[in-house]
């Protein structure tokens, strides 16, 4: 007897030591339960509670499960773009697992200490992004609300003389404001120049604003730390709402 129950219980555990935590589209319900296969438009789950397969189409999962499926389990090469993405596949809502599981599977940041110590570390400035923006790598920080879902993201170059901002931070600042309005279209309000000297010491000072859809906003602009400065493009959960730029 004792040995048949060993072999339940490590059968029992062998069937959930994959399972996950799934959830409807809006969010609102969940279900944990094993992934068995999938198509282009459907899932295959072995459900936990009753042990039995349940198969889903995409549209019924949450966004999250379907990138998970996208980059753990392709029907094809090729991933599908949340429309709801902020930075690669970066949603606001996610928690501190989510964002990095999905930043460790992005092509688009890298990590750039050992994973044994993000426990230690957190987030915050771990995670670089895999190219340079006009010459500049740019960092990630995060804000988070209740606790564990992501409110706001930041992307920090590393701080610049001031003196030397005409060669190594209007280049990025340029290419940064190119690609978010390739992504965003036309910004709200822009600034066709960016002078660092006249930024407060340690107040950030954006020039360019896009509202994003179905919420928030991004900003661009540059941060002041004594004689150096940075460029920072921030994502919020929030609206902002356009104001007049300084000349």
């Amino acid at each position: 007897m004792k040995h048949i129950t060993i072999a339940i219980i490590a059968l029992a555990t062998s069937l959930c030591v994959h399972a996950r935590t799934w959830k409807n589209a809006d969010g609102t319900k969940s279900f944990e339960g094993e992934f068995v296969s999938r198509t282009g438009n459907d899932v295959t789950v072995l459900m936990t509670n009753t042990n039995t397969k349940t198969t889903l189409t995409l549209d019924k999962l949450h966004p999250n499960d379907r990138f998970w499926l996208d980059n753990n389990h392709p029907p094809n090469a090729k991933t599908s773009q949340n429309p709801a993405a902020i930075f690669d596949q970066l949603t606001f809502g996610d928690n501190h697992k989510q964002v990095e599981e999905k930043l460790k599977a992005s092509k688009f940041a890298k990590l750039t200490v050992a994973e044994t110590f993000l426990g230690r570390s957190g987030l915050n400035g771990v995670f670089r992004t895999t190219k340079k923006i006009g010459g500049l790598d740019a960092s990630l920080f995060f804000d988070w609300s209740n606790e564990d879902s992501l409110s706001e993201l930041n992307l920090h170059t590393d701080p610049k003389p001031i003196a030397e901002a005409t060669q190594s931070l209007v280049p990025c600042w340029k290419e940064f404001a190119k690609l978010l309005t390739n992504l965003y279209g036309k910004p709200v309000i822009s600034s066709p120049k960016l002078n660092t000297s006249s930024i407060p010491d340690a107040t950030y000072q954006p020039t360019h604003l896009w509202n994003l859809s179905p919420k928030g906003s991004v900003t661009l602009g540059a941060s002041r730390e004594g004689d150096k400065a940075l460029i920072v493009c921030r994502f919020s959960e929030k609206k902002t709402n356009p104001v007049a730029l300084p000349e």
